[in-house]
This record gives C-alpha cells, sequence and structure tokens, in this order.
C-alpha cells in the first residue's frame, strides 16, 4: 500500500522513496488531527463549556495531552447521565518522579481524583477520577511543579522506558541519558505550544529543556527524509503518527523494560568506564490486537542491527519518519508499526531506512548476554552513601493508608521516586544514615521484607480494566489479588514450589503484556477469560491462545492436569518452557482432561 506523507491530510507529497501515490481521501480521525491546529481544536473550544464530558472528536485531541474521557461502570444508571471523569497520565521517562512533584500529584489525587494513583506498566503514575470542570488546574499543576502529560497518550511517541534502578555504575546512568534524549527528541514541537497555551496560558518557561545532543538531533528533522513537509511540527507534521509508538531503553541482560513488545527496542553498550558505545536495535513489537479479528496479533520485535552511539538519536527519528510516512493510516487496526514489519520484512524495513532516511551503517548485532527480568526489590546499594528500596505494589495501585504512608516519607526525606515497567516503586537517594529509620517506617507500611513476596506476585500485573476502562469486558485489577491467591493455593496443593510469570487483562488490547506471560488470562467475556500460555519468565517469547472463552470458575480444574504433568517431569524447566516443550497436541490434551 502506497502512502502520502503527512504535511497535510490530504497531501499527495510522495513518501521519500516511493513512486507518486494516487490521491486517497483521509479518515475522519486523520482529517480531525489535520484540522486541529497542532492539538488544539475542538479541545480548547470545549474546555470553556459548562457539560460534564467532551465531545468524541476534544476526546480524540484529549488523548495527545495525557487524558482519557470514562465513565465510571459502577454508577450506571438507566436513564441518567454517566458518571464522566477523566484519568491523567503523566510522561515520565524512565520512571523519574522527583519528590516535589510527586508531592503535588499526591495532594491532586485527594482533591481533585478519586483518592488513589496507580503506577503504570510504561512506568508513569495515572490520576483517575478528575472531573472535566478541574482538568486545568490538575494539569497546570503538574506543569508548574515541571511534569508534563504531553504525548503520554495519542498518536504519538508515548513515556519512553528505561531501567528504573538508579545505579551510578556500569550502563545504567548512559541508559538513563539516552532514553531522557529520546524523550526530548520526540516531543512534539508545535504541539508542546498548543499543551502550554491549554493549560498554563501559554508560559513557555515550562517548555520542556532538551539536552544539547537532542537539540542539535532535532535541528535535523527539517532536513531530508525525516522532514514531514510542516515546518512547524517537522518531524511529526500536521496528521502525527497512524497510532501509538513506544520506545524504550536498557542494558544487556537487564529485561525489565520487556524489550521485544517495542517499536524500537535500543540495548545500549557501554566501555569498561561507562562511555556509550552503541546500541543494539530491535523494531515491531507490540501487544495490542481485537477479538476475532485475526488480522490483528501480538508480535514480537525483530532485530535491525548495531548502531554506533553517535547516530541512535538520528536512527530513532529516522524510523520514527518511516513509519509516519509508510503506517497504514487507512485502518487503524493496521496502523501499528508492527503490521508494516510483519507485510514487508525487516530487510525491507532496512533497506528503506537506508535508501531514504538514514545515511549511517547499521551493523550486525552484538552479542548480548541472556536477559533477566529484573525488579529491583529490596534494598541496594544506588552509589557510595546513597541507597535505594524497591517496593513491591500488586497491581500499581496506592491507596488509603499506604499512600499517606508514602507521603509522610517522600515528604520528610525528600526522596526520588521511580517506577518499574513491574509497577512498582523504588525509593532512591537514601543516605546510610537515614535506612535504619527509612527501614522502620516502611515495615509500618507492610513493606518489612519488601524483597518477600508471594510465589506469584512478584511478577504478575494485571490492567485497570472495569469500572472506568472503557475498553474492558471483564475485570483485571480488581479480582487479580484473589486470582493470584487462588492460584497459589492450587500450586500448594500440587506441592509445587516454582514461580510462574501470570498477567491478566480485561480486554485484549494488552496493556498488561499478557502474550508475554506464562500464563495470560485475556478477558473474552464477563467472567471469561482466553487462556495464554507458553510465554518465558524473561520475556523472550510470545505465549499462543489455547482457549477462547475459559470461565473464571473453572480456573483451578482447568490448569490441574497441565500443572501436574510439569510437577511430574521435575520442574526442572520453567513452566513456559514446559508448554513449548511439550507440544501444542499434548497440552491441549491435558486441558481437555479438565473437561471430559
Amino acid at each position: 500500500m502506497t502512502v502520502t506523507a503527512n504535511a497535510s491530510a490530504g497531501s499527495t507529497r510522495s513518501a521519500p522513496g516511493t513512486a507518486a501515490p494516487s490521491a486517497v481521501a483521509p479518515t475522519k480521525f486523520e482529517q480531525l488531527k489535520a484540522n486541529s491546529g497542532h492539538l488544539r481544536e475542538p479541545l480548547l473550544s470545549e474546555l470553556g463549556n459548562e457539560l460534564p464530558q467532551f465531545s468524541e472528536p476534544a476526546v480524540q485531541i484529549l488523548k495527545f495531552h495525557g487524558s482519557y474521557q470514562q465513565d465510571d461502570r459502577d454508577n450506571r444508571q438507566k436513564g441518567r447521565e454517566k458518571d464522566w471523569q477523566m484519568m491523567l497520565r503523566l510522561r515520565s521517562p524512565g520512571g523519574r518522579i522527583p519528590a516535589d512533584l510527586y508531592l503535588a500529584l499526591d495532594a491532586l489525587a485527594d482533591r481533585l481524583g478519586n483518592g488513589t494513583l496507580r503506577a503504570t506498566t510504561r512506568q508513569a503514575f495515572q490520576m483517575h477520577g478528575v472531573r472535566k470542570e478541574n482538568l486545568r488546574e490538575v494539569i497546570g499543576t503538574i506543569v508548574r511543579h515541571l511534569g508534563s502529560t504531553l504525548a503520554a497518550c495519542g498518536d504519538i511517541n508515548r513515556n519512553v522506558m528505561a531501567p528504573a534502578a538508579p545505579y551510578a555504575k556500569g550502563a545504567y546512568p548512559a541508559a538513563r541519558q539516552l532514553a531522557d534524549d529520546i524523550a526530548d527528541l520526540l516531543v512534539p514541537q508545535a504541539a508542546e505550544g498548543s499543551y502550554l497555551d491549554l493549560w498554563v496560558d501559554g508560559d513557555l518557561s515550562y517548555r520542556i529543556k532538551a539536552s544539547g545532543t537532542a537539540r542539535r538531533v532535532r535541528e535535523r528533522q527539517s532536513e531530508g527524509g525525516v522532514f514531514s513537509g510542516d515546518a512547524a511540527e517537522p518531524l511529526y507534521g500536521t496528521t502525527y503518527m497512524p497510532r501509538k509508538f513506544k520506545v524504550a531503553v536498557t542494558v544487556p541482560g537487564d529485561n525489565s523494560v520487556d524489550l521485544l513488545t517495542q517499536d524500537i527496542g535500543l540495548v545500549l553498550f557501554c566501555d569498561p568506564q561507562g562511555r556509550p558505545q552503541g546500541c543494539n536495535v530491535y523494531v515491531g513489537g507490540g501487544m495490542g490486537r481485537t477479538h476475532n479479528k485475526e488480522e490483528t496479533f501480538a508480535r514480537t520485535a525483530d532485530p535491525l542491527g548495531y548502531v554506533a552511539h553517535e547516530h541512535v538519536l538520528d536512527l530513532v527519528q529516522a524510523i520514527v519518519a518511516l513509519q509516519r510516512d509508510h503506517g497504514d493510516r487507512q485502518q487503524r487496526r493496521h496502523a501499528r508499526m508492527k503490521y508494516l514489519i510483519h507485510d514487508h520484512g525487516v530487510d525491507w524495513f532496512r533497506e528503506q531506512l537506508r535508501s531514504s532516511y538514514f545515511e549511517h551503517p547499521i551493523r550486525a548485532l552484538r552479542v548480548e548476554p541472556r536477559r533477566r527480568l529484573e525488579d529491583y526489590l529490596g534494598w541496594h546499594r544506588q552509589s557510595p552513601g546513597l541507597w535505594f528500596v524497591g517496593l513491591p505494589l500488586l497491581c500499581g495501585r496506592l491507596a488509603g493508608e499506604r499512600k499517606g504512608g508514602l507521603r509522610r516519607l517522600v515528604d520528610t526525606y525528600k526522596l526520588e521516586l521511580r517506577i518499574t515497567p513491574n509497577q512498582d516503586l523504588l525509593l532512591c537517594n537514601i543516605g546510610t544514615a537515614q535506612r535504619s529509620t527509612l527501614k522502620a517506617e516502611l515495615a509500618a507500611l507492610g513493606w518489612e521484607h519488601p524483597e518477600d513476596t508471594s510465589l506469584l506476585s512478584r511478577h504478575g500485573i494485571a490492567c485497570p480494566a472495569l469500572p472506568l476502562c472503557g475498553l474492558a469486558v471483564t475485570e483485571s485489577e480488581r479480582i487479580f489479588p484473589d486470582v493470584l491467591d487462588r492460584l497459589e493455593a492450587l500450586l500448594d496443593r500440587l506441592r509445587i514450589d516454582k514461580p510462574i510469570l501470570v498477567r491478566m487483562t480485561g480486554c485484549p488490547n494488552g496493556c498488561a503484556r499478557p502474550y508475554m506471560a506464562e500464563l495470560g488470562l485475556v478477558g473474552s467475556g464477563v467472567d471469561q477469560y482466553q487462556l495464554w500460555l507458553g510465554g518465558s519468565a524473561q520475556l523472550s517469547r510470545l505465549a499462543e491462545p489455547y482457549l477462547e472463552k475459559m470461565p473464571l470458575d473453572a480456573l483451578e480444574a482447568t490448569l490441574e492436569p497441565l500443572l501436574l504433568a510439569w510437577r511430574q517431569a521435575g520442574l526442572r524447566r520453567g513452566f513456559g518452557d514446559f508448554v513449548v516443550k511439550s507440544g501444542r497436541e499434548e497440552v491441549e490434551r491435558l486441558l481437555a482432561v479438565a473437561t471430559a
């Protein structure tokens, strides 16, 4: 399919390296973006009216500003107006939240939200329950405390992930800096002005301050194939990306970021002194899919090659430009970069980069150590004289006594927070003299031994789902602790003491990345779930679907024959590896035993 570059929604300018396309009428959604004035309207006009909700066009533009409109389905009543409210998500590269920003978020959640904060699987905090009339105050307060929600949602680069651990050693500092540089590089330039106009009365002092490196590379967005044709928005153009776009950076061996699920995954190599050398680059991962639409699927990223460090930022914006020009803008289900690479192949993708977007060498991958799913729970030395502690937070939800207690600790000790992709929290910059006091205070909040978790909860994650997510078809977060308790009771009864990586979602969109789990539960109806099996504990392999609609009540009976076979095989392999080794036919036979 030939796709035009997006100087305007109806442009017929050829994408770099392609023949002139025939004119294709833009979709309603693409036209909306083109007509929005770089993401201002109709959102700006509707912010001033007295309605409790935004129109659908305004909702779509609102996403680029970091917010989704939701209604509380628990409060729906026939013949009554929906309980409209906004979910707000932050932009926080690498999950870093300074103390002052966290304290502001905590206060906003209590005063103008639903009293909770939620750590997401993309290393950002979400607030829920914000009313439309309070949205400007909430976002404005976040910006004034040097946070941002810009591009946390929408058809644009999302929050850039990186290992949350604040180690001052090895490649970790350089990886964090690269994630920050990429986040700065991919900030939408004209839309940032719109964002500040809407939320802080156009105060440009709150512009995101890019590093010198990112600023120099960003200047090249107006050159060659990377240029969109729109001078105000040189990389994205007036219609931005075909769909959301996700980037993660990590260091060799650390797979805390779920590297292969990203549009771009970067593994940064450094010399023994921590100086960056270059990156292995992976492209085309993504989790979202739609039930009963076989043309949609989860996919792991392909290896693209190794690129020297001085060219990595140029490569990142080149890949963004390639997807901007060639991604499918007619069918949103088919718009992610994973489909572009699936349809054409990674060799085609690499050749397009070389011929039209990126002039530097792309070499063979460097050898990496085996990746591990790191979580950093418990106490760790950050640097001489400083420590950090990883706190498990099942489902990422902060509420009640723990939320209040954490606020007191952050306020008292001025601690920086970092959010992990596993929805846990790291408290950072703890002085040696503060450790004993902090340990006692954390114990009072239920974190006496934060490195000790239950068998399945350490790496188990779930999406929010009901009652607020408009896409959810059934429960996830609210019942996940009970599901884990049931599974752990089953393992105990079967005398199995090995962990299983469990992930759960209330719909097929994959926000908790269930398709990488050893055991994935994907909502397919009320109290019914698809059963996915065979991912790996280190997040290196996709799971496969085995059951389309498993009643949650049948969870134990369905899994028991398979788990017994695992135990009888000696538990030498992880559960996901055992499933793959057994083969599909045998696993299906074991699952069928429960319904025989």
